[in-house]
């Protein structure tokens, strides 16, 4: 069986292009801008690109993108004012903090600093609690990167059995939380579990969020599941040459995708999807603010 390949990239530039349509009817019809905060503290090389990724694109949406870039030694106290300037300012309708902070900042506290309504990662106490009990909220972007594609490839998910293979509190749970909302059986397996190769095997739906380069092989896979890879985990090439390296998901994507009826790949899958969402979330928390209807297809 050669499965489908789902790609995330063509998906995200058409989630992409959904935004952009809301924020023209929006400044057309309401003279409303979106705008979204982005807060750096420090020079992580990897944090300074995906920053400088999440601002091209804001941008090329119609919206307004600022960046906030901090010191590497910028105190707890002021990077918690300036999260509080940006939750007063009206302006404002999306903040996300880039992590992995500092060490010296407590990244809970920072992340809970968060107007709730302007927290597009989804990252705040509020919304996880929110989430959990199948309120409104803003959902995280990984996950609901994968639940449109998810969506977009089977139309109702009802009634399918769902692995996800992780229980991080960023992608593992919340993924859960979103596929029993649509009305999946969903078990959450993590390193603990006993048999787990039994346990994806019986799944429709195999989400690999676990952080383990290439841990869930074909034989895994039950024939025709679709698999959804959040993993972005960089291993040695030596077939490239000396000191190359290749980036590779969750999954072993060869035997995998000789099995699955459906399968992302990495790169190229989920991972454009993130920013893609952060966007999409953005223009919804602009509607909520506002009061006006949410985009239809953008939210969970």
């Amino acid at each position: 069986m050669d499965a489908t390949i789902i790609d995330g990239k063509a998906f995200a530039a058409t989630v992409r292009a959904k935004v952009a349509e809301h924020v023209t009817a929006l400044k057309s019809a309401h003279g409303i801008t979106p705008g979204l905060a982005v807060v750096l503290v420090g020079e992580d090389p990897a944090s300074q690109v995906y920053v400088r990724s999440k601002g091209k694109m804001t941008v090329e949406v119609g919206m307004n993108s600022i960046e906030h870039k901090l010191d590497v030694d910028t105190s707890e106290a002021d990077l918690l004012a300036l999260i509080a300037d940006l939750n007063a300012d009206p302006s404002i309708h999306g903040i996300l903090v880039q992590l992995p902070l500092p060490k010296h900042l407590n990244e809970d506290l920072v992340i809970n600093s968060i107007d709730p309504a302007k927290d597009v990662d989804g990252f705040h106490i509020s919304n996880v609690g929110l989430l959990g009990t199948g309120q409104k909220s803003m959902v995280p972007c990984t996950p609901l990167g994968c639940l449109m594609m998810l969506r977009d490839h089977h139309g109702s998910l009802s009634g399918l059995n769902a692995v996800v293979v992780g229980r991080s509190n960023i992608v593992g749970k919340p993924m859960a939380q979103l596929l029993l909302g649509d009305s999946c059986t969903v078990t959450i397996a993590h390193s603990r579990t006993k048999d787990i190769q039994e346990v994806t095997r019986g799944a429709d739906i195999v989400v690999a969020a676990v952080g383990r380069p290439e841990m869930v092989t074909g034989e895994w896979i039950k024939p025709g599941a679709t698999v959804i890879d959040v993993g972005i985990n960089r291993i040695d090439a030596p077939e490239k040459g000396e000191g190359k390296t290749r980036l590779v998901g969750d999954s072993h994507f060869e035997s995998c995708s000789a099995v699955a009826g459906a399968i992302t790949p990495v790169p190229g899958g989920v991972g454009p999807m993130t920013i893609a969402c952060l966007l999409a979330n953005t223009v919804t928390a602009c509607c909520r603010a506002n009061g006006l209807p949410e985009p239809e297809g953008l939210t969970a």
